[in-house]
């Protein structure tokens, strides 16, 4: 039997688009077909289950969260400067027409009342993400102003992922982090914008 060919890294990235919307429960196998261009059976053999792809795609999307973040850090001219950036970023994601919230977040949402695997896998990310924070932090402040600003920081992050879902909020979502998250070295607001 000849071996499927065919790009994971790309069948990985359809999967975590498709369940980033619909979520795993909502996602049909016909849908991760569709989506994918693979058959079942390739499916199957490459991750084992619709489960096994919706694993691996939390972790490549995991993967490329922390990534993203430790660039944005490293090449800000502080800490403080590169999360505030990172903010501002999420903030004015929110105005994408096909916006879609955090898919960490948003699949602790969906299977809260299950508590399953995937629930604790995506808490386990979060919480990954919350000490990535943490260590570039303690780097400017000591262990426990440092762990304490990371957990401020995360349940912001939560709020904007979650708030955005009004699209003329950008101007209270910028006015709650700077209120919220005061330590942080702000840009200086121009007169009469928020």
């Amino acid at each position: 039997m000849a071996k499927a060919q065919f790009d994971r890294n790309q069948v990985v990235d359809r999967s975590i688009k498709l369940f980033w919307q619909n979520g795993f429960s909502a996602s049909s196998m016909q849908q991760v077909v569709k989506n994918t261009g693979l058959q079942p059976g390739s499916i199957y053999l490459a991750f084992g289950s619709k489960e096994g792809l919706f694993r691996e795609a939390l972790e490549e999307y995991a993967r490329k969260s922390k990534e993203y973040i430790r660039k944005r850090l490293d090449s800000a001219p502080s800490i403080g400067e590169g999360i505030c950036a990172i903010l501002d970023e999420m903030v004015e994601d929110s105005l994408r027409r096909n916006y879609c919230s955090c898919f960490l977040i948003k699949t602790q949402l969906e299977l809260a009342a299950q508590r399953n695997e995937f629930y604790d896998f995506a808490a386990a990310q979060l919480a990954g993400i919350e000490e990535l924070y943490r260590s570039y932090l303690a780097r400017e402040f000591d262990a426990d102003l440092s762990r304490k600003r990371a957990s401020s920081l995360m349940l912001h992050i939560f709020g904007v992922k979650v708030y955005s879902y009004q699209r003329d909020s950008t101007a209270r979502m910028r006015e709650g982090l700077r209120e919220g998250l005061p330590w942080l070295p702000w840009p200086q607001q121009q007169p009469g914008s928020a």
